[in-house]
């Protein structure tokens, strides 16, 4: 792969990546510095390794496997997540609150998520941010596609049940 090659997957899947490790780890700079990370890996080895579709895996493993490690090293993988502000079911009519109250529920979704265990969440981030088919999480998670969808399933199970504990509500 020359570097124009690498130049076009870098721009048609940074972006992507991005979103699937800030949902894994929870922070924007850290999954910046993963995406980057898994990017460089990838330059490093792109003459033996695929491309294409093949090369979207690859990353997706390697910045899975990257924010694994990160939380690892922060001891952070059975962390409590802290007390959850209530959402009111009402959002008024004023444009300025309503937006932050939806900023409040997106940051207490993304807190729940983070207690759901590591491979649920993987594939649920996977499933239902990063919009990809069952079939293509089975290839990036190298797992059964059925597997995949016990994952899923049990991840929503679980958000559910850590929604409805901490009484938040999701609009």
């Amino acid at each position: 792969m020359g570097e124009e090659e690498f130049s076009e997957l870098f721009q048609e899947f940074f972006h992507q990546l991005l979103r699937v490790a800030w949902r894994i780890c929870g922070s924007y700079d850290i999954a910046e510095e993963l995406t980057q990370e898994a990017f460089l890996r990838y330059y490093e080895r792109r003459h033996k390794l695929p491309g294409g579709q093949e090369a979207r895996y690859w990353l997706i493993r390697v910045v899975r496997n990257l924010a694994l490690n990160y939380e690892k090293r922060l001891g952070r993988e059975h962390k409590a997540v802290g007390v959850y502000a209530r959402q009111p079911r009402d959002i008024p009519g004023n444009e300025g609150e309503r937006r932050l109250l939806e900023e409040e529920s997106r940051e207490s979704v993304r807190l729940a998520l983070a207690q759901v265990p590591y491979k649920q969440r993987v594939a649920l981030i996977l499933k239902e941010y990063a919009g990809y088919p069952y079939a293509d999480i089975a290839k990036i998670l190298r797992i059964s596609e059925s597997n995949v969808k016990i994952r899923v399933f049990r991840a929503r199970q679980r958000l559910a049940q850590i929604l409805k504990k901490e009484d938040i509500h999701v609009p």
